[in-house]
């Protein structure tokens, strides 16, 4: 492949202007969600019925995926007791009564239920965090269940175990996490251009945890962004992916499921269940005109030239 016009060193100036969420920022919204489980600590003191297990951050900011877009971010909030509401509304309900004691000077629209989370919302910095609540019994593990962000319903997961699965294909690959960010830079540009693209984080993320383990150097960007899209449109999105990390492959159930691709926590939950034959349609095209693209930049014989097909991946914010 030709690196004349664009090559690493572009991509990554690229990635560190444009893309990654800049480490300051980082900083500040980790400091944020501290103060968070701070003030619910102290609320613990005062309120032992309400009974927090533990506050873990979670999504993107936890697993270092997080792009320079995010404005808001997720805490997972371990709650057990005899009396921790078991309806989803209720237990939402529980957990923002509290939190809105626990920040007594808040206004009633700062601290609102939401589908699947509670938002707390910070006038100062304009940063929203989403107290998702998992209710726990006890797992050593701490598998708990969660509301699902795809149909509300509860759904067994454990958050320590998905930063542990994230973490190791990090050391296995330091530019995992910088891989993902590009990628999914790309999809929130497809869906952008197009409402009714649907190409979920979470599903990106695995689908390069696949590769990784298959053995895809991941530090050379052009080439791996190449090998995910070209993995797309070789299978099709057909291929099932599962992990073997915290179970065993014969327990991942038949399935008739469009798309698979099996949570690494959860042998049960295909992240991508609710994914119709027209949604992988569009992922599928989308990766075949990225591919394209790149493979069309690699050949350019004049800088312009190349610089254009990146801006089909990457928009017009990519000038090499």
């Amino acid at each position: 492949m030709s690196r004349e016009h664009i090559n690493q060193e572009h991509l990554t100036t690229f990635c560190e202007e444009k893309v990654n969420l800049p480490h300051d920022k980082a900083l500040t919204l980790r400091a944020q969600a501290r103060g968070l489980r701070e003030r619910l600590e102290g609320y613990l003191k005062e309120h032992p019925d309400f009974t927090l297990k533990r506050m873990q951050l979670s999504g993107s900011l936890a697993k270092r995926t997080a792009l320079r877009s995010l404005n808001d971010i997720d805490v997972a909030c371990y709650i057990a007791g005899a009396d921790t509401p078991r309806d989803i509304k209720a237990l939402l309900d529980y957990l923002a009564e509290r939190l809105r004691k626990a920040y007594p000077t808040f206004k009633p629209e700062q601290i609102q239920p939401q589908t699947y989370s509670v938002t707390v919302s910070f006038v100062s910095s304009g940063l929203d965090v989403d107290v998702v609540p998992i209710l726990y019994g006890g797992d050593p593990q701490w598998y708990g269940n969660l509301v699902s962000q795809d149909d509300g319903s509860f759904l067994k997961t454990s958050i320590p175990l998905h930063l542990e699965f994230a973490k190791a294909r990090r050391a296995a690959s330091p530019d995992f996490a910088q891989v993902i960010r590009l990628l999914k830079y790309w999809a929130r540009l497809q869906k952008q251009a197009n409402p009714n693209f649907r190409f979920k984080s979470f599903m990106i993320e695995l689908i390069v945890a696949k590769l990784c383990d298959d053995g895809l150097d991941l530090s050379d960007y052009p080439e791996a962004l190449q090998h995910f899209f070209t993995y797309i449109a070789r299978t099709g999105l057909r291929e099932r992916i599962a992990f073997n990390d915290f179970y065993d492959l014969s327990t991942v159930p038949p399935s008739t499921d469009r798309i698979q691709i099996i949570d690494p926590v959860n042998a049960d939950n295909n992240v991508a269940c609710l994914y119709t034959r027209a949604n992988a349609d569009a992922i599928v095209d989308a990766a075949l005109e990225a591919g394209d693209a790149i493979d069309a930049a690699l050949a350019s014989p004049t800088k312009g030239e190349t610089v254009r097909y990146w801006q089909k991946v990457f928009g017009s914010t990519f000038q090499g």
